[in-house]
C-alpha cells in the first residue's frame, strides 16, 4: 500500500494548518491574560480556549476524525462526565 506524494503533502498542509492555528490560539490565550477579567469570566474564557486546542489535537493529532462512532461517543461521553464534575461544586457551593 504505497502513499503518492501527493498524500503526504496533503497530511503535512493539515498539520501545519493545525500547528499554526495552535499557536495563535496561546498567543490569544497569552493576550487575553493581560485583559482585566474578574476571576470567574478568565477561567470560562481560559477554559474555553484550552477546550478549542484540545479539540483541535484530538480530531488531528490523535486522529479521533476517522475513528469510529463508538470511540467518538464515548469520548464525548466523557468530556460531558468531566463538565458535570467542574460544575457540580459551583452549583453546590453558596
Amino acid at each position: 500500500m504505497a502513499h503518492s506524494q501527493a498524500d503526504y503533502q496533503k497530511h503535512v498542509r493539515t498539520y501545519i494548518g493545525v500547528f499554526l492555528a495552535l499557536a495563535v490560539l496561546t498567543a490569544v490565550t497569552v493576550g487575553v491574560s493581560y485583559i482585566d477579567l474578574s476571576t470567574g469570566p478568565a477561567i470560562i474564557l481560559a477554559v474555553f480556549i484550552a477546550s478549542i486546542k484540545a479539540s483541535l489535537v484530538m480530531a488531528f493529532f490523535m486522529h479521533l476524525l476517522n475513528e469510529k462512532q463508538v470511540i467518538t461517543s464515548l469520548l464525548l461521553l466523557t468530556a460531558f462526565f468531566f463538565g458535570v464534575l467542574m460544575i457540580l461544586p459551583v452549583l453546590t457551593s453558596g
